[in-house]
């Protein structure tokens, strides 16, 4: 199968990908609807439009849109992870560099490594498979009932770990047409190493992006667990045995459920989405052994633990250029933009979601900080008024802390979080900021390594 028919576009690791390997192109990467065409007008028009009709029609539409992305299950025996290695590998330019990353998807590791000038390689990707008649409620009958399909997929690529992962919380509207299969590399693959070693430099650094977070799962295989929810605004406990949330929750949504159902947990694994699995780093040792190059392990505790450091190293280097440095641009999920943050002389601080955790995140990260003039931010609207959703009008407050301007950027807190026109006007709107400034000459390695090393949650080595 056509890898870009098999990997879901919706996914952080697949838009990560494809917003750094267009900024190391020299070319912004089309967000969805933008371009030329009718398709492309079209389809942004009809996101416009979409904001305005009734909740539940709007509903159907987001989960319409995921669904056409996703594979059907007689196609998951044709996937072949050789052939997304050579995809993925495919979007970067064959252009030199002192240091590359590869590992967990990160959106603060995206700006630092737009900033570097380096590519990332991801561990993960997301397979969506289409399925039918499973409450969103009901983890454990989706497992029943895709088992086979993942035992299938993993016969076809020994090379992969199956995550096997249903988020009945913040994807609820997904989860309800299609299984999400996220795929972890083992090994490292030929595509990788071919890439690898045509674009590090003798005595380069190749920097593994290993996300230390771990999740409750169930063993179903050698290389397949399966993970009931995942990081966001919903506890672990929560997930498991049900709370009050989730019971108000269900009943917000008519549901005859008043708790998730899941298999009982056996185990704990690297989280799906962002997690990164050990195994891999193995082959990477010898490959840098090999070549010469100085493999480092940027070892963090969670998703975010990255966004402080990274916005503090940008804010860094922007003053050492003798650039501006009193913007803050807050990102949100797969709302990422490495060239017009730049461009405008944006510190970037991504937030993994637009949930509570997030939330306190970013306002530990500015109660520490000297005070911004701007603050810009976009919420990702997953179309679900979910367990631990922060709502606008606390993002709203964040924004108030700005000096002289805060600002929602491409965000219509009025119909958040169902503002799928967001994906269209966040990059829109950022490049119509004014005052832009010259692009910074590339940071160095030997810049932002310290700054890494001394981060609480961080380990270099």
């Amino acid at each position: 199968m056509r890898p870009e028919r098999v990997v879901a576009g919706f996914d952080s690791a697949t838009s990560m990908l494809k917003e750094l390997s267009s900024y190391l192109s020299g070319a912004r990467v089309p967000r969805p609807g933008e371009g030329p065409g009718a398709a492309a007008s079209a389809l942004a028009g009809a996101a416009k439009v979409a904001n305005g009709l009734p909740r539940p029609v709007k509903e159907r539409v987001y989960a319409a849109s995921g669904w056409a992305e996703a594979v059907q299950r007689h196609q998951v025996s044709d996937i072949r992870s050789d052939r997304l290695a050579e995809w993925v590998a495919g979007h970067y330019p064959r252009q030199q560099s002192d240091v590359a990353f590869i590992g967990s998807s990160n959106g603060a590791l995206t700006h630092l490594a737009a900033a570097l000038r380096a590519p990332w390689l991801p561990q993960t990707l997301l397979l969506p498979v289409r399925r039918h008649g499973v409450p969103p409620e009901d983890a454990s009958e989706d497992l029943r009932r895709m088992r086979s399909t993942g035992e299938e997929l993993l016969r076809a690529n020994p090379d992969w770990a199956l995550h096997h992962m249903h988020d009945p919380n913040q994807d609820r509207l997904m989860v309800a047409g299609m299984c999400y299969f996220r795929t972890k590399w083992l090994r490292l693959p030929a595509a990788y190493e071919r890439h690898l070693r045509g674009v590090l430099r003798p005595g380069g650094t190749l920097v593994v992006s290993d996300c230390a977070m771990t999740w409750p799962t169930t063993r179903v295989g050698e290389r397949y667990t399966f993970q009931h929810g995942g990081f966001g605004g919903a506890t672990t406990d929560e997930l498991q045995h049900g709370s009050d949330r989730v019971r108000e929750f269900l009943r917000a949504y008519g549901s005859d459920y008043t708790k998730f159902v899941a298999p009982e947990p056996d185990d704990e694994s690297p989280e799906a989405e962002w997690g990164f699995e050990p195994r891999l780093l193995e082959d990477l040792q010898d490959l840098a052994d090999r070549q010469g190059w100085n493999l480092v392990r940027l070892r963090y505790d969670e998703p975010e633990t990255l966004s402080a450091p990274v916005a503090d190293i940008h804010r860094d280097w922007y003053r050492d250029r003798g650039l501006p440095t009193e913007r803050l641009l807050v990102e949100s999920f797969m709302l990422v933009e490495t060239y017009e943050a730049l461009r405008t002389g944006s510190v970037p601080f991504w937030t993994v979601f637009n949930k509570e955790p997030s939330l306190r995140a970013l306002e530990k990260y500015l109660d520490a900080r000297d005070p911004f003039d701007e603050i810009r931010m976009a919420l990702f609207s997953h179309g679900v008024e979910s367990v631990g959703l922060a709502g606008a009008d606390r993002w709203a407050e964040v924004l108030e802390r700005a000096r002289k301007f805060g600002t929602f950027l491409g965000t219509d807190p009025e119909v958040f979080p169902r503002d799928f026109a967001v994906l269209f006007r966040f990059g829109w709107e950022l490049a119509q900021v004014r005052g832009k400034q010259p692009l910074p000459s590339p940071l160095r390695w030997e810049e932002a390594a310290p700054e890494l090393a001394a981060a609480e949650g961080i380990e270099l080595s």
